[in-house]
């Protein structure tokens, strides 16, 4: 009964915790993500995918910091004491939950392996400048994408290497690249754990943020620029995009107003895009984090002994 009780506690606390830091995401990320378009791409797509995760990141802290120690450390194992309704129906919620990410999660890896392998299948190895391998396929589409999570590889179809340039060529490779190392397709799956009702928008919000980050990263010049530019509209011209992999990074699969954004992006290219997060504000981040590590390690026991009176209240 008191391991019943323990985890009822904390599939609980979990559901309470993420379901209201949810509906405080959905209802505040247009505002955070006007204030997160100031930044440079690189830092305002970090900062939507650290918005988005926020509430699955701040529910498993509560309840393994927290909500388990408490009751671990405090709860009197002598007593039988049973579990309420609500605490059963909100523990039952919480397991779903997980249960719901989980499913999701691995049907998005499933329909995605089975896509890239079908997509794959005959594919010729190219040699080219990029650290991981290129593969020519017999499709038309996808023309590039980066395709894979802890084995990634890009596949370039026929008529994209027909129609690019070498110029165009490398610089859409860096492109894909820029994905590959920053896990993008890795992000992608974490965001399939944390399916939300609400979240559409701010998902997509990022996704443009990842592929503006990508284009900065794959240019360090006007002529590199103007060549990525070029690139997304003869790839573009190949044939609309098609319903590609979810867990996949194509070159070209955005809505036709964000195709013409990056356009106009590149083709007003200048080094100040290409500033990324300061030394710092990552010495300030940092100092942040110790300075709550030591309120935290002075605060711990009283903190977990107020969690320990609201679990009680939620189990009665």
């Amino acid at each position: 009964m008191f391991a019943m009780r323990g985890m009822a506690v904390a599939f609980s606390v979990f559901v309470i915790v993420y379901c209201a830091l949810s509906f405080a995401v959905c209802l505040g990320w247009k505002r955070f993500s006007l204030h997160a378009q100031k930044s440079p791409a690189r830092r305002a797509a970090d900062l939507l995918f650290a918005f988005r995760m926020l509430p699955l990141a701040a529910s498993l802290a509560v309840t393994a910091l927290f909500t388990v120690p408490s009751f671990l450390l405090l709860e009197p194992r002598s007593i039988d004491e049973p579990v309420g309704g609500i605490t059963l129906a909100l523990s039952l919620c919480g397991a779903l939950l997980v249960l719901v990410g989980a499913v999701h999660t691995l049907a998005a890896a499933w329909k995605s392996s089975r896509t890239v392998a079908g997509w794959s299948g005959g594919a010729e190895r190219v040699e080219s400048s990029v650290p991981v391998p290129v593969l020519r396929i017999a499709r038309k589409l996808p023309a590039m994408t980066a395709a894979g999570i802890f084995r990634p590889r890009v596949l370039l179809s026929g008529a994209a290497e027909f129609v690019l340039t070498v110029n165009e060529l490398h610089c859409a490779l860096r492109h894909e690249m820029a994905h590959v190392q920053r896990r993008d397709n890795l992000r992608k799956l974490l965001l399939r754990c944390v399916a939300f009702p609400g979240m559409a928008g701010l998902e997509t919000a990022w996704l443009e943020a990842t592929e503006m980050s990508a284009d900065d990263a794959a240019v360090s010049n006007a002529g590199e620029a103007l060549d990525l530019a070029a690139a997304l509209i003869k790839v573009s011209r190949l044939g609309p995009p098609e319903s590609h992999a979810e867990l996949t990074a194509a070159l070209v699969h955005s809505r036709a107003s964000v195709m013409n954004v990056r356009v106009k992006r590149l083709i007003a290219w200048n080094e100040s895009r290409l500033v990324a997060a300061s030394g710092c504000s990552l010495w300030y981040g940092l100092g942040a984090a110790i300075a709550v590590a030591a309120a935290f390690s002075v605060t711990y026991s009283q903190l977990l002994l107020r969690v320990h009176t609201a679990t009680e209240w939620l189990v009665r």
